[in-house]
Order: structure tokens, then C-alpha cells, then sequence
């Protein structure tokens, strides 16, 4: 063990990995299905999952004390990509209760067996470029958590994004160990056009990426203090697993900024590390299309599959070839062309948000089995 706690490896000690892992695979469709969401494909490219590659990326800091939360539907899938993955490390949520209920019961698992302990929330469906940027602003998180903070990693904006919620930061902590820390005035929604531009052009705010660090007993009491029947119903569950099944429903439905990291930013105790590394939640098949490699053969063409399925004449956009059929675009620009073995969609990357929308009428419409 180094100087600080830091291993040869670069693992932390006392530092937790924590991902939580759901999704109604809405956004992506039908690429991704309720029963099979985003973060269970390879959508880059890379031979790896979104998950697989987020604790690819979690690994080096933590080692072994990993916790994937997810639900009874994609458990066993979970299992199967992560089969060196603990005993302990797979948590299974009765039902879906949003994210404050999963990243809760993990704190609470890690309070009863490390009362020192520091946990990082991580999506299971990122895309993070520059992995030693992020490892870094993770430790320097992790510094700043030991000081009893909820500590948030901020990512700098690269446009005046509509689709994410924005940080806007304070002065300064000067916390040794973290050199970038700031505090944390406010947690703000998806704003506008004219709203978002004038967030970037200020410098004081960034995207709020969903990344969270803090000591597990500090998230708990945390809880306590704004969502206290949470906290007691999670903390009872940590104390006699055998209870997960009847508290679990009782549990309301939050994600953790509104639960916690919103109310506490107003009292203070929020802090962020800006992030500068590339960072994509692959929300559409616009976003998908950022983090492909444009074809060598065809300048404006991203395929997620096979190439040689695909023919494009004269067209730009998004292809992704996953029945076996060859697909052909000629003279469309900014296509988008999902083919699977039972649907097959066709939109455009200007669309690519509305594409929830459809799945929404196929429910209304009877048609569960393509959802």
C-alpha cells in the first residue's frame, strides 16, 4: 500500500464501485428492449458492453468491492457478462424503484461492512473517453467525499446541450488532495436553447452526468435527514437481507438529485470535480452516432455491425445491420436505419429522441412483444 491509501494498482482502499443498471431500452428501440437495454450491447464497437465497459473502467480503482444493482428481468444476463463478478456483488431490486432506492441499498450493504467506506455511483450505460482523466477525477472525488461531502463530477460542456440537467458551481474548496474542487450552488434542469447557451457562456456551469461519490454513512444520514422512512427501510434491509421482498414496495420512487443531492446543494454540502474527459450517455441514435467510427469507405456513415451488410449511395447517417439482411440507403442524408430480426425502424438523427414515442403506441397498441 502507497502513501494515501492508493495500491500499487492504483486501487483506493476503502473505495466502493457501485453501478446501477436499469432501463426500459425505449430510447434505443429496437435496438434495445425492456428485457434487453442499452447497457447490455456493445454499442461502440469496442467487443464490450456499456457495462461490461464501465467496470472495465471501475476496476482499477476498487478491485473486488463492486456492487451492480439491477432488476429481476436483466439479472441473469448481468450474470452471465460479469461472471467474475462476487457473490455479493449483484443486487437484485425486487421492482423498479429509480435510482435513489438502488444507489441506497448498496450504501447501506457497504455502511454495515465498512463504516469508513467511500462509494461512486456510475451509470451502467456510459460512454467515458480519456479513462486516466476520469480515474483521476475520481480520486481527487474521493478526497473531497473524506471530508463528508457529496462530491458530484461535472463534465465541461462541448455545446449548449437541451438533453442533460447542468451543475452550477461556486468558489473554490482548496481540500488537499482535490486541487479542482468546487462547491456546488445549485442542480438545475434541462433548460432551453437560449437558457443553455447562456450556461456555457457564464463558465459556471457543467453537465450533470449522474456521478456521484460520497462516504456510505454520509449518504445514509443524508437520507435520513430529507427522505428519513427511506433511510430507515434500507438500513433494516442491510440488517436482515430477509426483508428485502416486504420493505422494498414501500420504498418511493426518487431519483437521487431530487432525493438528496438537490436539497442538500442548497444546504451546502454539495461538492463537484470538474471532469475533462469525453463523456456520452448515448440517450438517442444521435448520440450513438458520436461515438462510432465513421466508415473508411463512406464519409458520413456510422455502422453498428457488419459493414458489408451495408450499401449507402449518395446518404449519411446510422446503420445498424443486426438481422443478417443487407440494408441499403440512397440519396438520404442523416438516416437512420435500425434492422432486427422482428422490427425494423427508420427515422432520422433529427427525430432520434421522438423514437420513445413509438414505443409508447406500441404498447397502446397491443404489441408488448416488440417493446
Amino acid at each position: 500500500m502507497s502513501e494515501g491509501g492508493v495500491t500499487e494498482r492504483g486501487e483506493m482502499a476503502g473505495f466502493w464501485g457501485i453501478v446501477p443498471a436499469g432501463g426500459s431500452g425505449t430510447r434505443l428501440w429496437p435496438l434495445s428492449r425492456a428485457g434487453s437495454p442499452k447497457f447490455l450491447h456493445d454499442l461502440t464497437g469496442s467487443g464490450r458492453s456499456l457495462l461490461q465497459g464501465t467496470v472495465d473502467r471501475l476496476e482499477p480503482l476498487c478491485g473486488e468491492r463492486l456492487m451492480v444493482v439491477t432488476g429481476v428481468l436483466h439479472a441473469e444476463s448481468v450474470r452471465e457478462q460479469l461472471p467474475d463478478l462476487g457473490d455479493d456483488g449483484l443486487l437484485v431490486e425486487p421492482s423498479p424503484r429509480e435510482s435513489m432506492p438502488a444507489i441506497g441499498l448498496a450504501a447501506a450493504l457497504v455502511e454495515q461492512q465498512d463504516p469508513e467506506g467511500v462509494i461512486g455511483s456510475f451509470a451502467a450505460d456510459h460512454v467515458i473517453g480519456q479513462e486516466d482523466a476520469f480515474r483521476e477525477c475520481v480520486r481527487e472525488a474521493v478526497a473531497v467525499a473524506h471530508t463528508g461531502k457529496l462530491v458530484t463530477i461535472g463534465i465541461e460542456p462541448s455545446y449548449p446541450a437541451t438533453g442533460f440537467g447542468y451543475i452550477q458551481t461556486g468558489l473554490p474548496l482548496e481540500i488537499p488532495g482535490a486541487p479542482r474542487a468546487l462547491a456546488v450552488r445549485a442542480f438545475v434542469e434541462k433548460p432551453d436553447a437560449p437558457t443553455a447557451q447562456a450556461y456555457v457562456s457564464s463558465g459556471e456551469f457543467r453537465w450533470n452526468a449522474g456521478m456521484f461519490v460520497v462516504k456510505a454513512s454520509v449518504l445514509l444520514d443524508m437520507l435520513a435527514h430529507y427522505q428519513p422512512l427511506m433511510a430507515h427501510y434500507l438500513r433494516s434491509i442491510a440488517n436482515n437481507p430477509m426483508r428485502l421482498n416486504e420493505l422494498w414496495p414501500r420504498l418511493t420512487k426518487i431519483a437521487i438529485d431530487p432525493a438528496i443531492a438537490e436539497p442538500a446543494a442548497v444546504d451546502g454540502r454539495v461538492a463537484v470535480v470538474p471532469g475533462n474527459f469525453e463523456w456520452d450517455d448515448v440517450g438517442d441514435f444521435a448520440s450513438l452516432a458520436s461515438v462510432l467510427v465513421e466508415s473508411a469507405d463512406a464519409p458520413g456513415v456510422k455502422v453498428l455491425g457488419e459493414q458489408e451488410l451495408v450499401v449507402m449511395q449518395d446518404s449519411t447517417g446510422v446503420i445498424a445491420p443486426r438481422s443478417g439482411r443487407t440494408v441499403v440507403a440512397l440519396g438520404l442524408d442523416d438516416v437512420v436505419v435500425v434492422d432486427t430480426p422482428d422490427a425494423v425502424m427508420v427515422t432520422t438523427r433529427e427525430r432520434a429522441q421522438d423514437v420513445k414515442q413509438i414505443v409508447e403506441k406500441l404498447k397502446l397498441s397491443g404489441r408488448e412483444d416488440l417493446t
